[in-house]
């Protein structure tokens, strides 16, 4: 039997970020308020509305596959804040705070030795623990750095 320790750090490693890819950390420091929910050309999302598609999309994830009775919202819809919509900063601490948490039910949902993570989840149909959790990363990767570029377009990155 293969000892899946090693598989299990560098899959954490991949979801909290660093080396190739940006920590979630740093992609979201001191975004300034005024430029969230700024578009900085047509067809390019807000760095809110890539924040809130990163958090309704990992709930989503995750939910998906630790809850049975989990409903999936509409696609693609469900998936996006409204178009334009302005952030308050309550909005924005919330989106911030529930990522964050979900990212850790994420990470500790690897670290349960007792997770087959090559397991099919019983109402997943062929969806396994690993196949959810390199989604997961794959698709925060991809968004942080939409994100960080967002930022750079707007004049709100400090590198």
């Amino acid at each position: 039997m293969m000892d899946d320790t090693v598989l299990r750090e560098e899959v954490v490693k991949l979801l909290r970020g660093g080396e190739a890819h940006v920590k979630p950390e740093t992609a979201l420091a001191g975004v300034s308020h005024n430029i969230r929910s700024v578009r900085p050309a047509a067809n390019v999302h807000s760095v809110w509305e890539e924040l809130e598609h990163l958090r309704l999309a990992q709930e989503d994830i995750l939910r998906y596959a630790i809850d049975a009775s989990w409903k999936s919202p509409e696609f693609p819809e469900g998936y996006w804040p409204p178009e334009n919509q302005i952030a308050t900063d309550e909005m924005w601490e919330a989106s911030v705070n529930g990522f964050f948490s979900d990212l850790e039910e994420v990470v500790t949902l690897i670290q349960d030795v007792r997770v087959d993570l090559t397991a099919k989840f019983p109402h997943g149909e062929w969806r396994t623990y690993l196949r959810q959790v390199l989604v997961v990363a794959a698709h925060n990767a991809y968004h942080l750095g939409q994100i960080v570029q967002t930022r750079k377009l707007l004049g709100d990155w400090k590198e």
